[in-house]
């Protein structure tokens, strides 16, 4: 019994390796023969598993998502990542999703050996949430919106405007888009004619979806650019865009996807379209990249960098813009020894 066991375990794993396999590759692959392959994907059907089969040249079995859920085989790397993907999720934007994943993960917590116990607790311990998130979602709307996505389905649903305003939509969803803060739809506006981002936390789905649509190219042909651009003129109160000195390959690993977006600018150089709640934090935020960069607009925050660039020179005990010596400063190097 021991032997068929493991031989079913090696069975599955080839599974996921390969979906399709033809009965004389399995049992070259297991050492056995074909009528004990037989016996073994009836075993793993009688277990949970749907594994379909065909006949002729081009047979073999595939397996498939059955009715029940069987157990899984994750790998070591496999089991810290959904560890890890659970654990966020626990802390996450999405309703009703965190006593679940806190759920689940404990159940993969008390099945794994040692070893990952021990790997996926210093992940735990070194991992500090975000304070501050956006709004959270309902995952069933979430799920509701991915569906009519993947149907190809048209939307319905009632939408609450900015203002408060409630009213009945029709879109052809493109795709979810998550900033980091918040929960985007991609949409074309049937109503409109045009495209549309709305955000996920304001929508109701109403039943049944519309009729299906054939999906259109988003705009500029990239539905996360388009996102980030017009969700910036809502949610920053300041925008800007800043030529950073720096190729655009160099500065993107030091940007999230929500801070902005970049564009080439010759060699040596790019564009970030970006903006902030205040430009005292645009202004940190900008520094912090560590790179020169020079202010295309707004003009306002042109002159907070004079307004810091004249504090900083006098806190150095350098001369502020316009030759004289910052006050206090003169006195003090007086006194200086």
């Amino acid at each position: 019994m021991l032997e068929t066991s493991v031989r079913l375990l090696r069975l599955l794993a080839l599974f996921q390796a390969r979906p399709v396999w033809s009965g004389a590759e399995l049992a070259d692959r297991l050492a056995v023969t074909t009528r004990t392959v037989r016996n073994d994907i009836e075993r793993l059907r009688i277990l949970g598993y749907q594994v379909d089969s065909t006949t002729g040249t081009a047979g073999g079995y595939r397996l498939g998502a059955g009715a029940a859920l069987p157990p899984l085989l994750l790998d070591d790397e496999e089991a810290v990542a959904v560890a890890v993907g659970l654990r966020a999720a626990a802390g996450g934007t999405v309703t009703g999703i965190e006593e679940v994943s806190l759920r689940a993960l404990t159940k993969l917590q008390q099945m794994l050996p040692s070893r990952l116990r021990h790997r996926i607790g210093a992940l735990e311990t070194a991992m500090l949430p975000v304070a501050g998130r956006g709004p959270t979602v309902d995952a069933g709307t979430l799920t509701a919106i991915a569906a009519a996505i993947r149907d190809r389905e048209r939307l319905r649903f009632d939408y609450t405007g900015h203002d408060g305003t409630a009213g009945a939509r029709v879109a052809e969803p493109h795709r979810l888009v998550f900033t980091g803060r918040r929960w985007y739809l991609l949409a074309w506006d049937d109503d409109r004619a045009d495209w549309r981002t709305f955000r996920a936390d304001r929508i109701r789905p109403r039943t049944p979806n519309g009729p299906r649509f054939t999906p259109r190219e988003p705009p500029g042909g990239d539905a996360v650019a388009h996102v980030l651009r017009g969700t910036g003129s809502t949610a920053w109160r300041y925008r800007a865009r800043v030529r950073l000195h720096a190729p655009a390959g160099q500065v993107a690993d030091r940007l999230a996807p929500a801070a902005g977006l970049l564009h080439d600018d010759g060699e040596h150089g790019c564009v970030l379209e970006t903006g902030g709640d205040s430009l005292p934090n645009l202004v940190a935020f900008l520094s912090s990249l560590d790179v020169a960069f020079t202010v295309i607009e707004p003009p306002e925050l042109r002159d907070l960098l004079n307004t810091l660039a004249d504090r900083y020179r006098a806190a150095a005990g350098g001369a502020p813009a316009g030759g004289e010596r910052a006050p206090g400063c003169q006195s003090r190097l007086k006194s200086s020894p």
